[in-house]
């Protein structure tokens, strides 16, 4: 073990300096979010396939979603990247105030968009629209102004009104579960920086869990348009 980094706390047992468990830990992160794509990413797919087939569908139930609610919380979803950032700015600096400070800024942000969410989600459930056996959707087509083509005439069009809603609640329910994840990831953060624990030397858990929640943002990103806007009308 190099001189100087034999004692280092922070330092575990089975690397030889801070530099390469550093690396090790970035490595590891990158790998994980790796497989995280590919999980959203075929959800993403999935619903595009769908999307695709059923058009009609999708536009009309999509339609029942709130723009502004979904633009609201890109909003601060964004801001909640930049206050992220910031914590790990301040833990590179080994400015412990600055790292609370932040990273309560940035949980407040995200129990703001899972407050939303909530409101969104309670709105579908009053208007039976939460898929299982009690969903009901009867179509308005002269409020969207939809043509009357083979899909909309299908016996089933209620049934393809469902499947877009079962999309629906499962992938903003999974980022909604990867948030609340990174949440009780910064209160780990929080209590860590209390104590101290992190130094100009040793910052990777702040910067990990910034990758993390960067990506966290990331798949709102494409999820807002994709669920929200693609084909509304």
């Amino acid at each position: 073990m190099a001189d100087g980094q034999a004692h280092t706390p922070n330092l575990a047992h089975h690397f030889d300096s801070m530099d390469q468990q550093r690396e090790s830990s970035s490595l590891g992160m990158w790998l994980f979010l790796a497989q995280e794509v590919m999980f959203f990413g075929g959800l993403f797919v999935a619903y595009g396939v769908y999307r695709f087939k059923y058009q009609e569908a999708f536009a009309v139930a999509s339609n029942h979603l709130s723009v502004a609610w979904g633009a609201f919380n890109t909003v601060v979803l964004i801001c909640s990247s930049l206050t992220m950032a910031l914590a790990v700015r301040a833990a590179q600096l080994g400015d412990k105030k600055r790292i609370i400070r932040y990273l309560v800024a940035t949980i407040l942000l995200a129990s703001l968009f899972l407050g939303v969410k909530g409101i969104e989600y309670t709105e579908k459930y009053h208007d039976q629209l939460v898929p299982g056996p009690t969903f009901q959707y009867e179509p308005d087509f002269d409020q969207y102004a939809v043509p009357v083509t083979a899909e909309t005439a299908h016996p089933n069009f209620a049934g393809h009104v469902h499947l877009f809603y079962s999309f629906y609640f499962v992938m903003t329910g999974m980022h909604a579960l990867h948030m609340v994840i990174g949440i009780g990831l910064m209160i780990w953060l929080i209590v860590k920086a209390q104590r101290d624990r992190f130094s100009r030397e040793y910052y990777a858990p702040v910067e990990m869990t910034g990758l993390y929640w960067h990506f966290v943002d990331i798949v709102w990103i494409f999820l807002f348009p994709l669920v929200y806007l693609v084909w509304r009308h």
